[in-house]
C-alpha cells in the first residue's frame, strides 16, 4: 500500500514523530510545524529539483522563477524550443541545461511517463526515474517526496540534512551513510517527516528561504 502525507493528515504525522523522540519534539516547539507545500508531480517539478542538485535552494529557485518568466507553464514542448541562450540568460549551467533536455525528450518521446509513475510504489518510481541521465538517487528521493508525498523516504546523501542531525544532537558528527541510514531507520515509516522536520530546523535556524 501506497502511503503519502496530505494537507489533512500531515500535523498529525508530526506529532506522532515527536512522540518518539524529544530532540525532534523540542526542533517543533522552538520552530513550530513545517509549512506543509507539495509541489507538482509533473515536469515541471522535476526540472526544479534537477535546478536543485548541489546549490542552495534559494539559488535553484532564482534560476527556476527566470526559466518561469520565459516560458509558462514549464512544459516539455516549451522547454525543448529554447536555445542554450535562453537557458544561460536563466542561470543554467551546461550540464544542467542538458539534464533538463534530455528528460524533456524522455517525456515528449514517451519512454517516461510522470502521470503513470505517480501510481507506482517508491522503489519502482525510482527503477523508472534513475534510468534517465542527470537523475541519481538524492532527486529520485525529493521528488518522491516533495512531488508525491510519500510518506517514507529520506535522500541520505543530502547535506542540509547530515548537518541538521548533527546539530539537533540525532547523531555524532561526521556520521557514515551507514550510521545516517540506522538513525533514519528508527523512525519507519515517517522517515519523510523526520527529513521534513530536520530541513525545517536547518532553515528557520539560518533564516534561509523556506523549501
Amino acid at each position: 500500500m501506497i502511503q503519502r502525507f496530505t494537507a489533512s493528515n500531515y500535523k498529525n504525522y508530526c506529532d506522532r514523530l515527536a512522540e518518539t523522540n524529544k530532540k525532534i519534539q523540542k526542533i517543533i516547539k522552538t520552530f513550530g510545524y513545517p509549512l506543509f507545500s507539495p509541489r507538482s508531480a509533473e515536469f515541471d517539478g522535476l526540472v526544479r529539483i534537477i535546478l536543485e542538485q548541489q546549490v542552495s535552494v534559494a539559488s535553484a529557485l532564482a534560476v527556476y522563477k527566470k526559466l518561469k518568466a520565459l516560458i509558462n507553464p514549464v512544459t516539455p514542448e516549451k522547454l525543448i524550443r529554447l536555445e542554450e541562450g535562453d537557458f544561460k540568460s536563466c542561470g543554467f549551467s551546461r550540464q544542467k541545461t542538458r539534464y533538463v533536455k534530455i528528460l524533456a525528450n524522455e517525456i515528449l518521446e514517451k519512454r517516461l511517463d510522470l502521470t503513470k509513475i505517480s501510481t507506482l510504489p517508491d522503489t519502482e518510481v525510482k527503477e523508472k526515474l534513475i534510468t534517465v541521465k542527470g537523475i541519481g538517487n538524492w532527486t529520485c528521493d525529493v521528488y518522491l517526496l516533495f512531488c508525491l508525498n510519500r510518506l517514507d523516504v529520506f535522500p541520505i546523501g543530502d547535506l542540509a540534512l547530515v548537518k541538521s542531525m548533527v546539530e539537533n544532537q540525532l547523531i555524532d558528527k561526521n556520521p557514515s551513510k551507514t550510521e545516517i541510514q540506522k538513525v533514519s531507520e528508527r523512525h519507519k515509516p515517517l522517515r519523510s517527516i523526520l527529513a521534513i522536520v530536520l530541513w525545517h530546523a536547518y532553515i528557520a535556524k539560518r533564516k534561509l528561504i523556506s523549501l
